[in-house]
């Protein structure tokens, strides 16, 4: 099936979605917060500029779009047009996600990738968090 928009349509409709801040962003941070946790938001710091970070901690939180990260699950359907492009961008994706993934941990810090798709069910990610996390400190 073609695409129904125009490539002037499809390049605006693209040029919209944020590169950070997404929904699957806000709603781990919205749970971390309810949660007592205290991050940083994009930390500069860490190789890839996580989504979320915990300085004190060394760990970081990445937060991924099931389509533009190539996840597998039904989130993540392949355009049927431009096949060869979608592959090689997907693959590109990839490989800079492992590439910054290793960097990150060769800088010392530990790495947890949240799926779009995972925030859905919200008790089992809150319990994914907290066994990456460990308990909340008291402040």
């Amino acid at each position: 099936m073609a695409d129904v928009l125009t490539a002037e349509q499809r390049s605006a409709h693209m040029a919209r979605i944020k590169r950070s801040d997404t929904k699957p962003e806000r709603i781990v941070r919205g749970l971390l917060h309810s949660l007592g946790y205290r991050f940083r938001v994009q930390f500069a710091k860490v190789p890839g500029r996580p989504d979320v970070a915990f300085p004190g901690r060394r760990k970081c939180i990445q937060v991924h779009g099931c389509f533009w990260h190539d996840h597998g699950c039904a989130l993540s359907r392949r355009p049927k047009t431009r096949a060869e492009f979608w592959e090689e961008k997907f693959a590109r994706n990839r490989e800079r996600d492992a590439r910054l993934s290793k960097a990150a941990a060769d800088a010392g810090w530990k790495t947890l990738t949240i799926w779009e798709c995972e925030t859905r069910d919200r008790e089992a990610l809150t319990k994914r968090l907290v066994m990456f996390l460990g308990e909340r400190r008291q402040s």
